[in-house]
This record gives structure tokens, C-alpha cells and sequence, in this order.
């Protein structure tokens, strides 16, 4: 499966025209929030129809600057996967919106436990779903999450400072799932890993930042067999 990842359009989806051909092979486009432009909540529908005309297959959660509203939208157009679980082509996909306290100023701030709560369906269906041949961890499961984990290279502003959710370190940590998708801190565009799980933050696609990545199966286990950040 090849993925197109993207984050932070805050409103200007102008850079799209010049990645044509990323959109047309991208089996799935993973989308981790920031639909709209800072404090103009107003921008995000447009947007998200923009992103569907170009790649109906979509997978999204809302970001901080998103009306929650927006989420809605997301339901109708059959693309969220915040609080829920989605399976689609052999993969399952989870998400959590929204972003811990940022200025106190945009739209969709949310603290630690309602974060995590999103991803509370995974939490219960875990025991169902987990690889039966490495107990503990969901190898084909794949989540979109607009704040990223704490203290990982997608965390980190540019003072230094990790700003991340140590919830949801620890939450990966837990279930190992084949690959975390995040957002929201525009500097901090970088591939990591934590255990068995591949993260990448895409960086703004504002500032014409990307990433793809490559989902395969392999010997019956599910794989990133690559991934690659991308700058317009």
C-alpha cells in the first residue's frame, strides 16, 4: 500500500497541483490535522473537499486549529478516524484530533485524558486483534494523531523543547502498532522509531512539506518498507 501523508494545510492547498502524480498513485492519503487556517476555522470544509477531489481515499483526524465541527463533516464523507477503527485493505486505522493546550487561543485544545480517549477503541479491542505470533503488539494497525508522542524527534520545537503527549509515548510503547502518523509541530518534520513502530511527522504541507511511506506484507507480517520525507 502506498501512502501519501500530510498534515497542516491551515487553509492554503495551493502547493497541491505541483505533487499531481503522488495523489494519483496513493492508495490512501493519511491526514493528521489542520485542516483549517489559524483562528479561521471557516477554511477547513473547503479544504477538506479539496483534499477528496483530489484523492477521495482518505484517512483523517482533526487538528487543533479544526472547529470541532469539522469532525462531523469527516463522519458524513466517511474519512475520520478519530475514535474509531477502520479496516481497509488488510490494515486497521485508529486516530485521536485535537491538540494539548497550545495558546489557549485555537479551536480544538484538549487535555491529556480526552487525547487518549480517542483511542480507547483500540484499548478494547486489543485482546481480539493483537499478532498472534508476538503477543503484545497490533502489527497491522495504524494510527493518525495530531499531537505527536513526547520526547521523540516529532516533538520538538525550536527552542528544544519536547512538547509531545507522554500518554501517548507510553500508549505506544503498549501496543506497538506498525506506524504512527502525527502533525501540529511544523519544525519538528522527521521519521523516528519507538520499538517496533515506524512514526512519522510529515511536517506543514503550508510550507510544502510531505512524506510517503510504503505498507506491505511480507512472510504473513505487515511492514513499512520505506518511508521518505518530501519538500515542493
Amino acid at each position: 500500500m502506498h501512502l501519501l501523508i500530510l498534515s497542516d494545510i491551515h487553509g492554503d492547498f495551493s502547493r497541491a497541483v505541483k505533487i499531481e502524480e503522488e495523489f494519483k498513485k496513493a492508495d490512501a492519503v493519511l491526514f493528521a490535522g489542520d485542516f483549517s487556517q489559524l483562528f479561521k476555522t471557516e477554511t477547513g470544509l473547503p479544504i477538506l473537499n479539496e483534499v477528496m477531489e483530489k484523492n477521495e481515499n482518505l484517512l483523517a483526524v482533526l487538528g487543533n486549529c479544526d472547529a470541532p465541527d469539522l469532525l462531523k463533516e469527516l463522519e458524513k464523507k466517511d474519512v475520520s478516524v478519530q475514535g474509531e477503527l477502520v479496516f481497509r485493505d488488510g490494515l486497521f486505522f485508529a486516530g485521536s484530533g485535537g491538540a494539548l493546550k497550545f495558546t489557549g487561543e485555537t479551536a480544538n485544545e484538549r487535555d491529556e485524558d480526552d487525547l487518549m480517549s480517542d483511542l480507547q477503541v483500540v484499548r478494547d479491542r486489543f485482546a481480539e486483534y493483537q499478532d498472534s505470533e508476538n503477543p503484545g503488539r497490533w502489527n497491522n494497525l495504524v494510527l493518525i494523531v495530531h499531537q505527536p508522542p513526547k520526547d521523540t524527534k516529532l516533538d520538538k520545537i525550536t527552542a528544544g523543547i519536547h512538547v509531545g503527549s507522554p500518554a501517548l509515548t507510553d500508549f505506544i510503547k503498549e501496543y506497538q502498532p506498525l506506524l504512527l502518523v502525527s502533525g501540529h509541530i511544523h519544525e519538528s518534520a522527521a521519521i523516528d522509531t519507538l520499538g517496533n513502530t515506524v512514526m512519522i511527522n510529515p511536517g506543514s504541507f503550508a510550507e510544502g512539506k510531505y512524506a510517503v511511506a510504503q505498507i506491505q506484507k511480507e512472510n504473513g507480517e505487515w511492514k513499512v518498507v520505506s518511508s521518505s520525507l518530501k519538500q515542493i
